[in-house]
């Protein structure tokens, strides 16, 4: 029955992760920019503090400023089969479940800042690099109600051993027919996940020669989440009383089952007093006869005992239960950077290294975690381990024409070497990106690019509590050169997902997401 409390909890502690772009922990969308077209790897612009900090040194002598907010709305969706979902009282009949979950981010807020002077460029960066908004699932997750739907047919095998429990007997050879009765259950579950990873960057790039610059930098990470969740109300058939409390009633089997194995080991208790007193009067035949019916009473008392006891199992494990958990944490990375121009061809790298993050708990589920391996990283106290992986960017710009300019770069994610995954679960992550900007005139300029998104999971890191999925996106937008010092920016960027397919014993998964954001920018030169 641990195995059901774990699910009920898992649940209320899926992640809430809102990544938009980027690596499993990594949010790479720092400004609109990158919306509008996201190869901007080898790109010199302010938002370069983030995508090519040693670029910046190239810009003009003063304070640029980039100040963005973006609006992202996300979700996520597992299509589960299971054979024994046909019992689910409020779908009767249907072995496929569509679990959905919406997370959203109303407002994103970034900021990138350089003061330029000579050769040196002194930078500074905030944005939300992990996260950013919360996710519900209002109808909880499959891997849960796979546990829920097992506990009829539980109940059902008690039933056979012991009649006294009172629910409807199988009329079927098969214990996940359709025209099986007395099956039916019911629950209430919710999750709600909040996560953010506030990101500040502050470094300096240093021209070396009019053509080569060199960046180096820390990046601190400071970690913040909430995970909220329940199950609740689940309820089992009964023969006589229909949907009924599943704790309440599993407890009065229980009690029952006690008093008739009571009754049985008093029986057995009598009879066996019988047969010795018969023995001692030298009547063997009536000892035998006793001594029998001594023997029967007692594995009847034995056998009730054990029925009890698993009745007792499941009303434990049908308790309602509630989840509340804090996460906190922080940590600190170096980051190196070069860029260097050739004519019309730029090229840049970027080295983020893996950031250390422990994030502690404050949780009021310590009691629900004891002595449940998989749930004593989220007990009261505990610290779990959330490294952001370390990144390699790396980036090239061509001038077309003074007018156009094509662009290309690669990410690469060193997931396997965090201290949360492990090499049977996934490879490392790669992004490929490509996009072109045009300047219609000194004012208006239109950008549009492309990335594809390659996770390397593996079916041993994929389940609903916490999945991604391969993608490609598309951003276009638009930048207005209201004066010589401000330009606004604004972006659309959709993400459109692959479906990642798991099949595991009877259970079927599908995992899926959608994405889309919104983003609007100004850009000042001080």
């Amino acid at each position: 029955m641990k195995t059901l409390k774990f699910a009920a909890i898992a649940i209320s502690l899926a992640a809430a992760e809102t990544a938009l772009a980027g690596g499993l922990l990594t949010n790479t969308n720092q400004n609109v920019a990158f919306l509008r077209n996201p190869a901007r790897g080898a790109a010199i612009g302010i938002d370069g503090v983030y995508s090519n900090p040693a670029g910046v040194a190239f810009l003009g002598d003063g304070l640029h400023l980039s100040i963005n907010l973006q609006n992202a709305h996300q979700t996520r969706t597992v299509t589960t089969g299971f054979p024994l979902f046909v019992y689910n009282a409020n779908t009767p009949g249907q072995t496929s479940r569509k679990f959905e979950g919406k997370a959203d981010a109303p407002v994103i807020p970034s900021l990138q800042a350089a003061w330029n002077k000579g050769k040196w460029s002194l930078q500074f960066g905030f944005a939300i690099t992990g996260g950013g908004g919360k996710c519900e699932f209002d109808g909880g997750l499959g891997s849960f109600e796979q546990v829920v739907a097992s506990i009829p047919v539980l109940a059902q095998g008690l039933n056979a051993a012991f009649p006294v429990t009172g629910m409807i007997p199988s009329t079927s050879p098969s214990p996940i027919a359709t025209e099986q009765i007395g099956n039916s259950y019911s629950y209430d579950s919710y999750m709600r996940g909040r996560q953010y990873y506030y990101g500040f960057t502050l470094g300096a790039a240093r021209k070396l020669t009019d053509n080569i610059s060199v960046y180096g930098g820390l990046r601190m990470l400071y970690g913040t989440s909430n995970y909220y969740g329940y199950v609740r109300n689940i309820k089992v058939e009964s023969a006589q009383q229909g949907m009924v409390a599943a704790p309440q009633y599993f407890g009065q089997v229980q009690q029952a089952l006690a008093q008739y194995s009571g009754a049985a080991a008093t029986t057995a208790k009598q009879a066996q007093a019988a047969s010795e007193k018969y023995a001692a009067a030298g009547n063997t035949e009536q000892a035998a006869v006793y001594a029998a019916v001594a023997a029967n009473a007692q594995a009847a008392a034995e056998g009730l005992a054990t029925g009890a006891a698993g009745a007792g199992q499941l009303a434990a494990a049908t308790q309602d239960i509630e989840l509340n958990c804090d996460q906190t944490g922080w940590g600190i990375a170096p980051i190196i950077g070069v860029d260097y121009k050739a004519g019309r061809l730029n090229l840049a790298a970027k080295y983020e290294f893996k950031t250390r993050m422990r994030l502690k708990n404050k949780s009021a589920n310590s009691a629900s975690a004891k002595n449940i391996e998989m749930l004593n990283k989220y007990a009261d106290g505990n610290k779990v381990a959330e490294d952001s992986p370390a990144l390699l960017t790396v980036g090239a710009q061509y001038e077309v024409t003074p007018s156009l300019r094509v662009m290309a770069g690669w990410h690469h994610y060193f997931d396997v070497d965090t201290k949360q995954y492990t090499k049977d679960m996934l490879s490392d992550s790669n992004e490929y990106l490509f996009g072109a900007e045009y300047d219609i005139c000194d004012i208006v300029q239109v950008s549009a690019g492309a990335q594809r998104t390659v996770y390397g999971m593996k079916d041993a890191g994929m389940n609903d509590i916490s999945f991604n999925v391969s993608s490609w996106s598309f951003g276009l937008g638009v930048g207005v050169k209201v004066s010589e010092k401000v330009k606004i920016n604004a972006a659309y960027f959709q993400t459109l997902y692959d479906d990642y397919n798991k099949t595991e014993a009877v259970v079927t998964n599908s995992f899926t997401r959608t994405n889309r954001v919104l983003g609007l920018g100004v850009d000042l030169k001080l």
